[in-house]
């Protein structure tokens, strides 16, 4: 499959909004892949999915799913964590008819818990999640992200973790959440290959042939993640130049979902760097 480069959603020059049109225009674009975004909600039925499925494998692109932002399985009211795994059961089964290889999701909050102990509310509730999945024939991986804020669950060590101890379970690697979570660490050729070889050692050298990635320019404060920034923006400072050698360097394949204001630009930017190594 090779490394596919597309859209955090239908991209913007797409004159009909519709996801079959964005999948239309991906493929007229010359890009491989798109993600749905169920951000607001999984407001599509399953006859629709079926439709997407058709187009997209007609179109030959690839797609993946992004789960609603308002999931906290770590939430201290019941209802609310309850209702969260619901949307991450919705996203996976919506996403699966319609032919998405994965969903990724921001998985918790801290609070006032202890790290240790949110970890553990984490993994069981995806347990119960994959095995949901698995007793309903439901095939797709389950892909919480890095996250970019020091209040969100999602270190890369936490999703690494996941991924070794629970089946069903993989990374959505965020590079530029983890640049603004370190305060502008990771962020270098050589960092980005250490990066890279830590994801290999945990999950073994097939994890680098089936990767789910984020990307976008990113500006950052003193708690992290603040905004989403093309990659020429002056505010942004993220070194997508060198993390695409390192991608490149390692023979990394999967998904690289770019999720700049201007989507599918920045998604061309980053195929055209790429393949130019």
């Amino acid at each position: 499959m090779g490394l596919l480069f597309g859209p955090a959603g239908i991209p913007v020059t797409a004159k009909d909004r519709s996801t079959e049109a964005g999948i239309k225009k991906v493929k007229e674009l010359g890009l491989g892949c798109m993600e749905i975004e169920f951000v607001r909600g999984v407001n599509m039925s399953a006859d629709k999915a079926r439709k997407v499925k058709e187009i997209a494998t007609h179109e030959q692109i690839e797609l993946t799913v992004h789960g609603p932002y308002f999931i906290n399985l770590n939430s201290k009211e019941p209802d609310k964590v309850r209702a969260s795994k619901i949307r991450i059961l919705d996203s996976a089964k919506i996403g699966a008819i319609a032919g998405a290889k994965s969903v990724t999701f921001h998985a918790a909050y801290y609070g006032k818990d202890k790290l240790s102990e949110v970890y553990r509310v984490v993994r069981d509730a995806l347990v119960e999640i994959t095995e949901t999945l698995h007793n309903e024939n439901v095939k797709i991986d389950i892909r919480p992200e890095t996250t970019g804020k020091g209040s969100q669950f999602g270190t890369l060590d936490e999703i690494l973790s996941l991924s070794h101890e629970v089946n069903g379970v993989k990374p959505c690697i965020d590079f530029a959440h983890i640049y603004a979570r370190e305060g502008g660490k990771w962020n270098s050729y050589q960092e980005f290959m250490k990066l890279l070889e830590l994801v290999e050692t945990e999950l073994g050298t097939t994890a680098l042939k089936d990767m789910h990635i984020h990307i976008s320019g990113m500006q950052y404060g003193p708690k992290g993640e603040k905004m989403h920034l093309t990659f020429e923006d002056k505010e942004s400072k993220f070194n997508y130049k060198e993390l695409m050698r390192a991608l490149h360097e390692k023979k990394v394949e999967g998904f690289i979902i770019c999720e700049s204001p201007t989507l599918e630009a920045d998604a061309l930017i980053i195929k055209k760097l790429y393949e130019s190594y």
